[in-house]
């Protein structure tokens, strides 16, 4: 990457942007190099089962530079392709065929051993814990809706302000709020089904 976002003027980008639409390779290069951080982070948090990233990420470049006739200078071009990354990781979530609820059966040993005895105690012991915490956790918000995931993955992962989340999805307050709220709860729900499981 040439530049960090930080670094680069907001008019530079918007130079890359019409000289993109003016056909410049060059330009469009170096737009996508400016916005992989965001799109990489969006689609890496959000990523559907068996789904490579470098093949979403590239989705997502597609549908930007396909509607990039239509962005308008009212909000950064970081904030527009962020959306239309969430928009596209959100269909591939709902697209993929998901089981409603997350059973024992579908963890590893490993897995059902942490949910067992609690992942605090074993993490302190095991350093592969925090990668099989990781994967039980991307398991666990399988279980919610693309929408709930995506608010529970930004504000608790990512810890993501409810301004910063209202940004990057375009939801009102309100909607994000009683999303956070009712994703906790089925997550809740999920892990004692669990430790009953077991």
């Amino acid at each position: 990457m040439s530049e960090s976002l930080e670094q680069t003027e907001p008019s530079l980008v918007y130079q890359w942007v019409t000289q993109a639409l003016a056909g410049d390779q060059g330009a469009s290069r170096q737009l996508v190099e400016h916005l992989y951080p965001v799109v990489i982070r969006i689609v890496r948090s959000h990523l559907p089962r068996r789904m490579d990233e470098q093949d979403l990420a590239q989705e997502v470049y597609m549908k930007v530079f396909d509607r990039l006739p239509q962005y308008r200078r009212d909000v950064p071009v970081e904030h527009w392709v962020s959306r239309i990354a969430v928009t596209t990781c959100i269909d591939k979530l709902r697209s993929q065929k998901r089981r409603p609820e997350l059973r024992l059966a579908d963890l590893t040993e490993d897995e059902a051993a942490m949910v067992e005895k609690g992942a605090a105690l074993e993490a302190e012991n095991d350093q592969a814990a925090p990668l099989k915490a990781r994967d039980l956790v991307a398991k666990v918000l399988e279980t919610l809706s693309p929408e709930d995931r995506l608010i529970v993955s930004l504000l608790e992962l990512e810890e993501k302000s409810l301004k910063e989340v209202q940004l990057i999805t375009g939801w009102n307050l309100p909607l994000i709020k009683v999303r956070a709220f009712r994703a906790r709860q089925k997550l809740k729900k999920h892990l004692e089904k669990l430790k009953w499981d077991i």
